[in-house]
């Protein structure tokens, strides 16, 4: 029997997911587990593996189509199987009302002329105003920015136009249909030219004329044409292609940030020199004896950890006129990808020694950039910390990640000369390994003192700390 394939619910918040890729094409062969498509939430990227073994027969869901949970999205079968869907159409009951509607209304138009395709355009949208929304409003929800900019420049109305995307929304696909049929109006009068091609001895010439002006705009080479104005932005060529859902997502809580909190950043100088030394005697029988690599990172973590248990403000949250203390420590720590930016949760990272955050973080780091984290692993954060220092950058003032109070930001360490002060008193120049490393909190909450108090231990923590647990190694 088929296997049905649905999209999963990657958490109980989430209600929909987005498929953005798939893995396997129709008629090929697919294992149990094997990753099978891809899809995007608002909280995570991931990969899908496939129920059971098989082939797969159909596809049922494009990629780049956002579509409740529980729909079904494919079906897996044996080799030479029919992808019978009975149970298909009420598992996926949600996303098949759009197309199904448009199927009967396609027959009425077909036996009309070409010429009325632009009058057929123009009929009731499938998706009517909401109560109480404006005409933009509409507008907006049924069209994309490129949709509305090709729509302006051609003098269309979204507003009568029936889209073939989810819920009536009208896709570049539709608009440039509809512009393509209707650049044949201004030439109202070729049309009637088959009579005036049998006359050869008054204008042969004028006729091919004509018939070569008609049967460009006949086939649908015109639709390159009017997109050509759109790839150019003040004089200057541009691809526009749409943000994908991490993102929005990202760009929403980026902007959310920076309208919530009152952002202030507040940078110290560290000197990395004794950790440095101790990581570069013990990593290689770190790595060894412990199965994972021993980074500058889990040292920052328990400096953080030791500061917050010094400076619990710092690992507050605002909820409206009330602060909200956390009793554990929640750590997030903010992984680069290819295609965005992902911070994953250690959680209780106080009760964890080195050992385990290095552990924790580099299995998080790792699955993260694999797609293989779920929700869970992503949210719950009550302080963050960034690395933006391992690209490069000295300094910066990153967004804290809400509804947390601050953010702490990881500088290079590299190499430099530093004046020292002696035991005897006198001041030398010395190559000590540096960094500078800043933390970025919400003052609606946190003061100057407490921001600058919670960066003293940190900085503290990190110069004179004895790391004990790498002693015996």
């Amino acid at each position: 029997m088929p296997t049905n394939v649905i999209m999963p619910q990657m958490g109980e918040s989430i209600a929909e997911g987005t498929l953005t890729k798939w893995l396997k094409k129709p008629g090929e062969t697919v294992k149990r587990d094997e990753p099978l498509f891809e899809i995007s939430t608002d909280k995570v990227d991931a990969e899908i593996p496939a129920p059971s073994s098989g082939v797969l027969l159909e596809v049922l869901v494009e990629e780049g189509k956002t579509v409740p949970i529980n729909t079904v999205v494919a079906v897996l079968g044996e080799v030479g199987e029919s992808a019978a869907t009975p149970s298909i159409p009420a598992a996926a009951a949600a996303p098949a009302p759009a197309p199904m509607p448009t199927a009967p209304p396609a027959p009425a138009p077909a036996p009309a002329p070409p010429p009325a395709a632009p009058a057929a355009a123009s009929v009731p949208a499938q998706a009517p105003p909401q109560p109480g929304e404006t005409e933009e409003e509409l507008l907006r929800r049924r069209s994309s920015p490129v949709v509305r900019a090709i729509a302006k420049e051609h003098g269309l109305d979204i507003s009568g136009l029936a889209g073939s995307g989810i819920s009536g929304r009208v896709t570049k696909a539709d608009i440039l249909e509809v512009v393509a049929r209707d650049a044949p109006r201004p030439e109202p009068a070729p049309p009637v030219t088959a009579p005036a091609a049998p006359p050869t001895p008054p204008a042969p010439s004028p006729a091919p004329a004509a018939i070569a002006v008609a049967a460009p705009v006949a086939v649908a080479a015109p639709a390159p044409a009017p997109a050509a104005p759109l790839v150019t932005f003040s004089g200057s060529a541009v691809i526009v292609e749409p943000m994908s859902a991490m993102r929005r997502k990202i760009a929403e809580r980026m902007v959310e940030s920076k309208r919530t909190s009152a952002h202030v950043t507040s940078v110290f100088e560290i000197d990395f020199t004794s950790i440095a030394r101790l990581r570069d005697r013990v990593k290689d029988r770190f790595a060894a004896q412990y199965g994972t690599k021993l980074t500058y990172m889990p040292f920052v973590f328990r400096a953080a950890i030791t500061a917050l248990k010094a400076r619990p403000l710092l690992n507050a949250s605002i909820s409206g006129d009330e602060i909200v203390y956390h009793r554990e420590i929640n750590l997030g720590m903010a992984v680069a990808l290819d295609w965005g930016l992902i911070v994953p949760v250690i959680r209780r990272a106080d009760d964890l020694s080195l050992v385990g955050l290095a552990r924790a973080a580099n299995d998080l780091a790792s699955r993260a950039r694999t797609k293989k984290l779920s929700p869970d692993e992503v949210a719950g954060g009550t302080f963050t910390i960034t690395n933006h220092g391992g690209f490069g950058s000295l300094f910066a003032s990153p967004v804290i990640n809400q509804p947390q109070v601050a953010i702490l930001g990881v500088g290079a360490i590299e190499k430099r000369p530093k004046v020292v002060t002696m035991p005897d008193g006198s001041d030398t120049i010395a190559v000590r390994t540096m960094a500078y490393m800043g933390v970025t909190f919400d003052h609606r909450l946190v003061d100057g003192a407490e921001g600058d108090t919670f960066m003293s231990i940190v900085k503290n923590t990190l110069e004179n700390e004895r790391w004990t647990e790498l002693e015996s190694l």
